[in-house]
């Protein structure tokens, strides 16, 4: 039994497909384009008229609040897989915290990211086998630090032993210092704790450095300067088998945008220079960042009520993934295949998954979207139950209306 999914414009980079066509899945995988496979029953079909058929999105970064409600947020928004980051609570740092979380989520999207350290103090290094074993994809510091560098060392050379993806996000924490926006003009004029863009690059230089000595595979998460992804280019050049992604919303966000003391632009990594921004953009289009990530951070309302400083950092944005990933094709920072790609294909290459693409087999997992159905970020169209957001109130172009996970309708 299956579905046909038929008119649509079917993109799928990994594959050079761009074509208007039909797709049949067939028994939770993809079977067949335009002519129905052997013995194909359908259960449904599906009218993609003017709409877009591409692999369902898999979201590196995810920090949710409730898991089972956010996978349903997740499946709104296209995301057929995403990552839970260690540091949510509980900190995922045993195989019985993993367990208690699968059992939670009800999702067979969700992934998990294990500690590198336990309760992720960046003091002793977690039992990454045993969570490896108990399912998690990867492990991470998350956004705590790492103590000291013969940690990392350990770390990665533990992490390489086992074959485990190691995603690290850099951030040297005694620079940070417990800051909440990008040093520079916007947080000397309104006297906010500043972070400088060398937090991030020695970090990133360290962990570049480490990286080389073990062997170890590093995926770098939420890059945000223009000189971390000069680095990361100049280490690619060289051969180091490294990768990064970065938040959309620091694709589309400086701290010029930033409205004084609304902390919905309170973000870690902090919003950035303009300079920075268009950097990341050609960090995109060169392939020096190989994937887009929504960083969700979904937060109930009081965390967000406090002085800027001591709010909580992040921003709910696996809703608004799609509409922003549109916008950078209508300003033609990217192409559209490419663009899909950074949220499908190069993610399932990271992970080693074998989704992410519409190849003959793979997975049915599938995204269908209206690219000029108009909406307004508001109370009536959001589901998550965070509505921290800096685009609240204003309206975007592009909407899922349909995710298919292994074949099944989720969305």
């Amino acid at each position: 039994m299956g579905l046909k999914i038929q008119n649509g414009r079917i993109i799928d980079a990994a594959n050079k497909l761009d074509f208007v066509g039909d797709i049949y899945t067939q028994d939770g995988k993809i079977g067949a384009f335009n002519d129905a496979p052997l013995n194909f029953q359908t259960d449904d079909i599906i009218d993609a008229t003017n709409q877009v058929v591409c692999a369902g999105f898999i979201d590196l970064s995810v920090r949710p609040q409730n898991i089972a409600k956010e996978a349903v947020v997740a499946a709104s928004s296209g995301v057929t897989s995403f990552c839970v980051q260690p540091d949510i609570k509980p900190i995922i740092d045993t195989p019985e915290v993993v367990k208690h979380l699968k059992d939670s989520a009800k999702a067979a999207q969700v992934h998990f990211i294990g500690a590198l350290t336990q309760k992720l103090d960046g003091h002793e290094l977690s039992s990454m086998l045993s969570l490896k074993q108990a399912g998690c994809i990867a492990v991470s510091n998350g956004n705590f630090p790492v103590k000291n560098l013969l940690i990392l060392r350990r770390a990665m050379e533990y992490a390489a032993s086992h074959d485990l993806v190691f995603i690290y996000r850099p951030n040297e924490f005694s620079l940070s210092n417990g800051g909440c926006a990008h040093e520079g003009a916007v947080s000397t004029r309104y006297g906010l704790p500043s972070i400088p863009e060398a937090a991030e690059t020695i970090a990133l230089e360290q962990c570049l450095e480490l990286a080389e000595l073990t062997g170890c595979r590093v995926h770098f998460g939420q890059l945000s300067s223009k000189r971390a992804v000069i680095k990361l280019q100049q280490a690619k050049k060289y051969g180091l088998n490294v990768t990064a992604d970065v938040s959309m919303h620091q694709l589309h966000l400086s701290e010029n945008d930033m409205i004084p003391f609304d902390s919905n632009y309170h973000v870690l990594p902090p919003f950035r220079s303009v300079e920075d921004r268009n950097f990341l953009r050609t960090g995109l289009l060169n392939g020096t960042i190989d994937a887009i990530c929504s960083d969700h951070q979904p937060h109930f309302l009081d965390a967000k009520l406090a002085a800027f400083p001591e709010t909580k950092a992040g921003i709910s944005s696996l809703e608004t993934l799609l509409p922003l990933l549109l916008n950078l094709v209508t300003e033609n920072v990217i192409d559209l295949a490419q663009g899909l790609a950074l949220l499908n294909a190069n993610p399932a290459k990271i992970l080693n998954l074998n989704t992410g693409s519409l190849a003959i087999d793979s997975p049915a997992d599938i995204c269908i979207f209206n690219p000029n159905l108009e909406w307004c970020v508001d109370s009536e169209n959001w589901h998550s139950e965070g509505i921290n957001t800096p685009f609240w109130n204003q309206t975007v172009k592009g909407r899922v209306t349909k995710t298919i996970q292994a074949g099944k309708v989720i969305f």
